[in-house]
């Protein structure tokens, strides 16, 4: 069981800073679009609001609620339906 939780640890740390480079990238040329008051802005604040909200909450998504449902679901299908806590 050690093993399973090491892995999933290593694994969410891998994805870490793929994850984390492309979301800062996305914000940091959204950030501009939301602070525009110029010609059009009224337009594209609309669309650049849920972007960034839809990638920060992939960044939680990804990193913190998947490997904790994999280690949920993976721990139950090792132990033959015990719940077993760490």
């Amino acid at each position: 069981m050690v093993g399973l939780l090491a892995s999933v640890k290593e694994g969410a740390l891998l994805r870490l800073r793929p994850k984390v480079m492309t979301v800062s990238t996305v914000v940091a040329s959204l950030l501009p679009i939301m602070w525009s008051t110029s010609t059009g802005a009224e337009v594209m604040k609309p669309i650049a609001a849920p972007v960034i909200g839809g990638m920060v909450s992939s960044l939680l998504h990804i990193l913190v609620v998947t490997p904790v449902i994999f280690y949920a679901l993976r721990s139950r299908e090792i132990f033959g339906g015990k719940a077993r806590t760490a």
